[in-house]
């Protein structure tokens, strides 16, 4: 997550309608994978995701690109108080005016923003994760709790979604970290297990001097592994009933899959460059997935209902 910081700008007499276009400006101008398929919201649904992901936009910046002189830790506090306002108060941020009205009209707990805030926390003074347990709740605070807050936005219906939106986070976080190899060697930083790279015999020099020798073949493919069983886990408590409202959630899982898969495909590209899917391949996953989901929705919709009258009289 990336942009430009915006948190000093004037508040003076700003607006909800005012703070709701700054939010959509922030979340266009942050390039994020997940923007075009805001296109398939409701406008009051598309608005919302666009103030969810100026919210996420910012707090992370605040962490990976502090401005000279600000104190992160105290930057991170005070988003927690914006995020406090927001629900018993009055927030002063552009992104907390545009986002308040839209916690309280889907009704995302309070708690999901303050836990996004103790994942990017973690940055502060974590560099390395002795397990893949450690690792779990980082990816859970940055990526599935953005799942949990998007599907009160979707308008999901099934106890099962959130299932769903914690293995499908998991999923994304693990496959971003895999993207990211490179970059955040440079800052060193290892999202990968230390356990992982002791298990395949991949020291961090290596990783440093970007090695692209068998072992770190042998530890992406594990990698992708774990990642791959995340969609699996996803897609195995997709609720039916819910298949329309997830549609967004479905074609980012269509795009970070394809991510997931060229790295598959060379691994070693994580060295050179940050993997990314063509907005015009971003589209065509788009359509794909749009026209899949409407054929499921025709199908079942059209299915004769099952009678359980006969069950019923052999339970009794």
């Amino acid at each position: 997550m990336r942009l430009n910081g915006s948190c000093g700008m004037s508040e003076d007499a700003m607006t909800t309608d005012q703070a709701q276009r700054h939010c959509e400006r922030v979340t266009k101008q942050s390039g994020s994978n997940f923007v075009h398929s805001f296109s398939f919201l409701s406008p009051d649904r598309r608005e919302a995701m666009y103030a969810v992901y100026a919210f996420c936009q910012e707090v992370d910046h605040a962490v990976d690109h502090p401005k000279p002189g600000v104190d992160i830790q105290e930057k991170l506090d005070t988003w927690r108080a914006q995020v406090i306002a927001m629900y018993y108060g009055t927030p002063t941020f552009p992104v907390a005016i545009g986002l308040a009205k839209h916690a309280k009209n889907f009704d995302i707990p309070r708690e999901y923003f303050e836990e996004l805030i103790s994942g990017v926390e973690m940055d502060l003074t974590i560099r390395r994760y002795a397990t893949f347990t450690d690792l779990y709740q980082y990816c859970y605070r940055v990526a599935s709790v953005v799942g949990l807050i998007s599907i009160k936005v979707f308008g999901t219906q099934s106890p099962r979604a959130n299932e769903y939106a914690v293995n499908l986070g998991i999923a994304f976080q693990l496959s971003n970290i895999l993207r990211d190899i490179g970059v955040d060697a440079k800052r060193d930083r290892i999202y990968l297990p230390q356990e992982d790279l002791i298990r395949f015999g991949y020291p961090e020099r290596d990783m440093f001097a970007n090695a692209n020798t068998p072992a770190f073949q042998k530890l992406m493919a594990f990698q992708a592994r774990r990642a791959h069983k995340y969609y699996a886990k996803a897609q195995a408590a997709l609720p039916p009933e819910d298949r329309k409202a997830l549609l967004v959630a479905e074609i980012m899982r269509g795009v970070y899959f394809r991510i997931l898969s060229q790295i598959e495909k060379d691994p070693a590209r994580v060295f050179q460059e940050r993997v990314r899917v063509p907005s015009p391949l971003k589209a065509a996953i788009a359509v794909q997935t749009w026209i899949r989901i409407m054929i499921q929705q025709m199908v079942a919709s059209t299915a004769p209902k099952t009678s359980h009258i006969g069950e019923e009289n052999d339970a009794r």
